[in-house]
């Protein structure tokens, strides 16, 4: 599976402590409200005791796409993209089936999950918000901006990747690069293995990247004269 490996080191891809682990009580108490950053309060404000961001129990951020919730230790809460600012979507290969794939990611012991599946016939599941922090990319630099799209099927298997699993997909990439305004190009849409430091060869040279990536940007391009 794209992620399997990613429990490596730690289920975020290794560092131990980031900003987000900070309760700011405790930071306020040890250097003073004034030292801290104006972003930074405003990044953590959710995470004081007794304060918590709404969420809506199923909400997707992708219209058409099933909620099926992937289990809370493969994923951490954030608040993106005003924490972490949100400039790549990464595409992985299951190496399984779509069922088996949702079933790993519930299970919490796997240690990683992606946003979203994308199933042969084109439908979507997404299994994490996009403003939190999916364990999908194995590094943790890449987890907090990007979003994660794994694809069922094998690499080895280019008969895996439909034309109704291209075009699917390639919507909802479009969709992510609009609403967090990146551009729709291999700079910001990549694939697992071009992740700095993956031991993962996913989605494999049989991903028809020309393909897909002109899809992308039709979908883009549609999108941005739909706006206009």
């Amino acid at each position: 599976m794209g992620e399997q490996g990613a429990a490596k080191g730690g289920r975020d891809g290794g560092r131990a402590v980031s900003r987000r682990t900070l309760i700011i009580g405790g930071v306020a108490s040890a250097v003073g409200v004034g030292v801290l950053a104006r972003s930074d309060l405003a990044h953590m404000w959710w995470q004081v005791p007794g304060v918590d961001k709404p969420r809506e129990a199923g909400a997707v951020d992708y219209r058409g796409a099933e909620w099926v919730a992937a289990a809370a230790a493969n994923w951490r809460r954030a608040d993106r993209p005003a924490d972490y600012t949100i400039d790549r979507v990464i595409v992985h290969v299951t190496q399984g089936s779509y069922q088996g794939t949702l079933k790993v990611f519930k299970d919490p012991w796997h240690g990683a999950a992606a946003h979203y599946v994308v199933r042969q016939d084109g439908h979507i599941a997404q299994m994490i918000r996009e403003l939190d922090v999916a364990f999908h990319a194995g590094n943790r630099e890449f987890n907090e901006r990007s979003v994660g799209i794994e694809h069922e099927g094998f690499v080895d298997r280019p008969e895996d990747f439909t034309d109704a699993m291209y075009a699917a997909s390639a919507r909802l990439t479009a969709a992510i690069c609009r609403r967090y305004g990146f551009p729709a190009d291999r700079e910001h849409v990549i694939g697992h293995v071009e992740v700095p430091g993956t031991d993962h060869t996913d989605p494999g040279p049989l991903w028809n990247w020309d393909k897909y990536m002109r899809l992308v940007k039709a979908a883009y391009e549609k999108a941005g004269a739909a706006k206009a």
